[in-house]
């Protein structure tokens, strides 16, 4: 097997995802029984999604002062697996908001340079993208599941051993399933201005800001259906365990549309892709607004092979376009940071208040950003630069 492996990029795209599945659904599970109230957990959880804007790009031009792509991807790994067994440690809030706020900024950092390494790999190697993040989305199933039969059985402290361990599984896959790509095409590491040019140029270009903040606000507008769709399912009387059934069919559709929708992908276009995301996002979040009956929220959730697999395949598309190997990882991280950072930050906490004003009716401002972000998709035809 070579390094450029799509098996093997998946297995690290699968150590990336096998902790984010535990702890994303999880977390506030160990930190409720450490004593937290609900709005010391919500501030923990919040806090690094809002500061992503800031932290993402400062956390890019870090990793590109590397030679290799793949050595920031390590000390990461290492770094989680030290932040998260360190919080065992019974200090209270403050020690748990800090190392909770430094794990998650690093996390969420992890997947676009992973995503840098990846396209160029599959471009260059003619492989589908698709595969090996697929193999990540079904051990981040694997996670969800895995996990909750843990807990059914096992202390909540238990989620905090299982995140350790993927940490150092994040930088034994950096170092043993990465190739060992260069950042920069002549190779050496990057000077600190060479790094600050390229990100200024990515602020200071209207096109590529053009496609962040329009798939950021399509990502976004998944917010109320990640926080209130349980919820707004069991007061329209929709049974708990179809509730499981319907988000497994989400992502079980995402995984089909990664893995063998590749051709139909590259002769549909990526600005077609992020239009026909937006669309479907104004059609799924204004049909779960009205509270359909059950038989129709499957078809519904179906349409999540675009709100979120099409947006995102597209923005990693239209972004890689319009950057360059010198601040390609500046440009995935700052992509990332606003579609599941201060945009989706902000819509939670919106959705929150949302849900306990109306209820199901705010998937109704759900369609509305996604409207936005459709107006702007719209207008990236008129981009010449992604032309051909």
């Amino acid at each position: 097997m070579t390094m450029s492996s799509p098996v093997r990029l998946g297995l690290f795209y699968g150590a990336i995802f096998i902790g984010g599945g535990a702890a994303t659904p999880y977390i506030p599970v160990w930190f409720d029984h450490r004593g937290l109230s609900g709005a010391e957990i919500g501030l923990i959880l919040s806090a690094p999604l809002l500061a992503r804007t800031v932290t993402a790009p400062l956390l890019a031009m870090w990793a590109d002062s590397f030679s290799l792509r793949r050595t920031p991807l390590i000390l990461m790994g290492l770094a989680l697996a030290a932040g998260y067994a360190l919080m065992a440690a019974p200090l209270g809030f403050a020690w748990w908001f800090g190392l909770w706020f430094i794990a998650s900024t690093m996390y969420a950092t992890l997947g676009p340079l992973t995503d840098v390494v990846v396209l160029a790999r599959s471009q260059k190697d003619g492989f589908n993208y698709g595969w090996p993040r697929g193999i990540g989305s079904v051990a981040f199933i694997v996670a969800n599941i895995g996990m909750g039969l843990i807990l059914a059985r096992g202390s909540p402290e238990l989620v905090l051993v299982w995140i350790t361990v993927s940490g150092l599984l994040v930088a034994f896959g950096a170092r043993y399933w990465l190739p060992p790509d260069p950042v920069r095409v002549g190779g050496g590491a990057a000077a600190l201005a060479e790094r600050m040019a390229g990100l200024r140029e990515l602020f200071r270009d209207r096109d590529f800001m053009l496609v962040v903040i329009s798939a950021g606000l399509i990502q976004s507008a998944h917010a109320f259906y990640y926080s209130f769709s349980t919820l707004a399912w069991r007061d329209q009387g929709i049974p708990e365990a179809m509730t499981g059934l319907l988000w497994g069919i989400g992502v079980a559709v995402e995984v089909v549309f990664l893995w063998f929708m590749e051709p139909w992908r590259r002769r549909f276009g990526a600005r077609n892709l992020l239009v026909l995301g937006g669309v479907a996002a104004v059609v799924r979040w204004g049909a779960l607004a009205l509270s359909p009956p059950l038989w129709i929220v499957f078809p519904i959730q179906a349409l999540h092979t675009f709100t979120f697999a099409a947006t995102f395949i597209a923005s990693l598309q239209l972004v890689d376009r319009l950057s360059k190997p010198s601040n390609a990882s500046a440009a995935q991280t700052i992509n990332s940071a606003l579609s599941g950072g201060v945009l989706s930050g902000v819509a939670t906490i919106v959705s929150g208040a949302l849900f306990d004003r109306i209820g199901a009716h705010g998937y109704f401002v759900m369609a509305a950003m996604s409207l936005a972000g459709l107006a702007g998709a719209v207008r990236l035809y008129g981009v010449r630069r992604l032309d051909g």
